[in-house]
């Protein structure tokens, strides 16, 4: 390894990993709970693991080569499974994230154009403006303020994704958005022990009953803005060329009948929650994560600051100019993954690792678990972004980190995500020391997300340089 930092490096706290499997009532009421208290030590030391039981068979695969297999080279034989449409299926059923098969294709195609490398990095600009209008209005002087991290990060996200994909007709939400997701993620979104065990959908959740007010609010707001969008392009005004608008008028060229290429208003609203619940809801927690990482290691934050004092989006090459600030990123995404699980059903019979795997197999592949596994990492355990910088990201293997996913069902928005984040932490520390409050750690909990189990608080002051 090149340019590696002397003090030791920090090591966040972890959830205590189990020494044996958990019986089932147990596992299923961890799993409703937080299903990072479910991980043994073997899953953080052993390639893989297979068994029969009581929800059927189930491997866990942690492996670069049986995550390439099962996301990339075989990935037509495994899909996404019902559990994942129970728990998100009545939001975003219509959506990239949850449908399969041609439906899927046929989305694909249509935002795929969307979110090319040109497009994204023409959106820089606007969220550099975005990002330097929140943190001037901190009003952060050099006595410290407590500023509520997670708060902070999803309206600054939240006003991102508004002013860049959606021409800030999202504006003024942000906050009602904030406690809608809050409450739906806390007690909606759970992995309801009823849907593992595949009750009938007329079985009461108690879950979804409890977060009916903050769905019924999500769909209300997205109806709202695509029937006023709708409207003016009926009325022939001139439309802001914006995701909204390509979503109404995107069109997929390999439609057979002239007319039927383009989305419905049913699947224009469950794309915009998917990038609203999971593109907004998961660059803000990986934001939050590296806040606090930052805080705990002085060393890094100096570097970023270095980087931040000679940031300008207006310059073509802006992001190579910010390796440490990038590395930061990508090793709080390591660390505290957004997406800490990715579950597939084998639709047939394959082999993985040497093990045959019979149709109908759940397969498990957990980033929380791949990112942190002994074989693949030197320390794991560590805070050290320099394993990112240029030098040494090309000794990754790419099927051991995937904070996206990877294959066919990469995040389609992991560009514009990963510019997003860096452009945030780089407008931050140029302007801002962060510090700790506390040696309390926060605690990571899977609410489908990765979040902490309390807010993440933070003292910021203004930098006296800045």
């Amino acid at each position: 390894m090149t340019d590696t930092l002397s003090p030791p490096p920090f090591r966040p706290w972890t959830p205590p990993r189990r020494d044996r499997p958990m019986p089932l009532v147990s596992f299923l009421w961890q799993s409703w709970r937080d299903p990072l208290q479910t991980w043994s030590r073997r899953h953080f030391e052993e390639p893989q693991q297979f068994g029969q039981g009581p929800l059927g068979a189930v491997i866990v695969v942690s492996h670069p080569e049986g995550v390439r297999r099962v996301l990339t080279e075989n990935a037509a034989n495994y899909e996404k499974g019902a559990l994942q449409r129970r728990v998100l299926g009545p939001l975003l059923s219509d959506g990239l994230l949850l449908t399969e098969g041609e439906v899927w294709r046929r989305a694909r195609r249509i935002l795929a154009p969307l979110f090319t490398p040109a497009r994204t990095v023409a959106l820089s600009g606007r969220m550099a403006e975005v990002c330097r209008a929140r943190v001037e209005g901190w009003r952060l002087s050099t006595a410290p303020r407590v500023l509520n991290i997670d708060t902070e990060m999803s309206g600054l996200t939240f006003d991102i994704l508004s002013a860049t994909l959606f021409s800030d007709d999202l504006g003024g939400e942000a906050e009602g958005f904030e406690r809608a997701l809050n409450r739906y993620l806390s007690v909606g979104a759970r992995i309801d022990p009823l849907d593992v065990l595949d009750a009938p959908n007329w079985v009461p959740r108690l879950g979804r009953l409890a977060s009916f007010r903050s769905a019924r609010f999500f769909e209300q707001s997205v109806a709202r803005l695509v029937k006023t969008r709708r409207a003016r392009m009926d009325a022939g005004d001139t439309l802001p060329a914006d995701l909204l608008s390509a979503l109404l008028t995107a069109r997929d060229e390999d439609a057979r009948e002239p007319g039927a290429g383009g989305l419905n208003d049913r699947e224009v609203a469950a794309n915009i929650l998917t990038f609203i619940l999971a593109g907004h809801e998961t660059t803000a927690r990986t934001l939050g994560w590296a806040l606090h990482l930052i805080s705990r290691a002085p060393e890094v934050a100096d570097r970023l600051k270095a980087e931040a004092d000679a940031f300008d989006p207006t310059h073509a090459g802006w992001a190579d100019r910010l390796p440490w600030t990038k590395a930061v990123i990508e090793e709080a995404m390591r660390l505290f993954p957004p997406a800490p699980t990715l579950a597939r059903i084998a639709l047939a019979p394959d082999e993985i690792g040497g093990q045959v795997i019979p149709a109908g197999t759940t397969v498990i592949i957990s980033p929380w678990v791949l990112h942190r596994h002994e074989r693949l990492w030197d320390d794991p355990a560590a805070f050290r972004p320099e394993r990112f910088l240029p030098a040494n990201r090309k000794t990754i293997d790419r099927y051991a980190y995937i904070p996206f996913s990877a294959g066919p069902r990469v995040c389609i928005g992991a560009a514009f995500a990963l510019q997003e984040a860096t452009i945030a932490l780089a407008t931050i520390l140029g302007a801002a020391d962060v510090e700790a409050i506390t040696t309390v750690e926060p605690r990571p909990v899977h609410q489908i997300t990765l979040r902490s189990a309390r807010p993440i608080r933070l003292k910021l002051r203004r930098r006296k340089t800045a």
